[in-house]
């Protein structure tokens, strides 16, 4: 029997690369648009960052994810809405290493889920790490995690734990342990992201391992691994993520048009395993999402 594959699509990312490729998509109408092409194409659930709509640089503005949330839900699609809660934890050290040289680039768990508990998302991103994260340092220490998780679960969103190496995994699982979230926890296991877990098998079987019974677990590869680990988590029994987030390219040296070729790609690979795409309603069961 076939298992149903849960295919999440990151839209956009926080990322500064608009200018490198025309089809990452900006506005609040071009992440929607983006966003219901995904679904279209297979994609359960669309993880989302917002961007300044006139310099394409990466925003925390919480009108931005209204406006994009709005456009997406006036649209009646049944497709997840999954939020980050990311940004806000960029530290980028100075002449003075105790002042981040980034105009508020650290921001309070508060401020960083604000947007979470006013438009209530299906799912949303929490960091469960603290790395080198390319020039800057990804700072998410354990105490603000707890309370953010406890606001997370108060606005009856699902926590999506994205951790990037093993030590992640071992802090996501331990929260998991004492209660933090709701069953089943949901680990988002992220490769190849400098300077984190690489993205090859023996990275994603070794954060696998760390994995708690009866979690739930999905795992991507960032640029040109992203299909060789959407194969990997199939074959080892998890979900999969693709999106111009993580990826650009449809192939060697030829960009993707959009986010929609990536889910479509997945689901080839999905399909040729042997499994089927899971339904945005069948996603929701398994990952036991509170009806909104």
């Amino acid at each position: 029997m076939s298992r149903p594959v849960i295919i999440t699509c990151a839209l956009t990312g926080g990322a500064d690369s608009a200018g490198a490729s025309p089809h990452i998509p900006v506005t609040p109408e071009q992440i929607a648009r983006e966003a219901l092409a995904a679904r279209q194409a297979g994609a359960a659930i669309v993880h989302i960052h917002v961007r300044h709509p006139e310099t394409g640089k990466p925003s925390r503005d919480p009108a931005l994810y209204r406006e994009v949330v709005r456009l997406i839900r006036a649209a009646n699609s049944d497709v997840l809405i999954n939020l980050t809660t990311g940004p806000g934890a960029g530290f980028h050290p100075g002449e003075d290493p105790n002042v981040n040289a980034v105009s508020r680039g650290m921001a309070t768990p508060e401020e960083r889920v604000a947007h979470v508990l006013e438009l209530k998302p299906d799912i949303c991103s929490l960091d469960v790490a603290t790395m080198n994260f390319g020039p800057r340092a990804f700072v998410n220490v354990p105490a603000h995690l707890e309370r953010m998780a406890e606001m997370i679960r108060a606005s009856g969103s699902k926590p999506e734990l994205e951790v990037f190496d093993l030590g992640h995994a071992r802090l996501a699982a331990d929260m998991a342990k004492r209660g933090l979230f709701e069953a089943p926890p949901w680990f988002q296991l992220c490769l190849g992201i400098p300077w984190g877990a690489p993205a090859t098998p023996e990275a994603m079987l070794a954060l696998k391992a760390l994995v708690p019974e009866g979690a739930v677990w999905s795992g991507f590869g960032i640029s040109r691994m992203q299909f060789p680990m959407v194969a990997q988590a199939v074959i080892l029994g998890g979900h999969v993520r693709v999106g111009l987030e993580d990826n650009l390219y449809i192939a060697r040296g030829q960009l993707s048009p959009g986010n929609a070729p990536l889910v479509e790609r997945a689901v080839t690979i999905v399909e040729a395993l042997g499994e089927r795409v899971a339904t945005p309603a069948e996603a929701r069961e398994l990952l036991r999402l509170r009806p909104q």
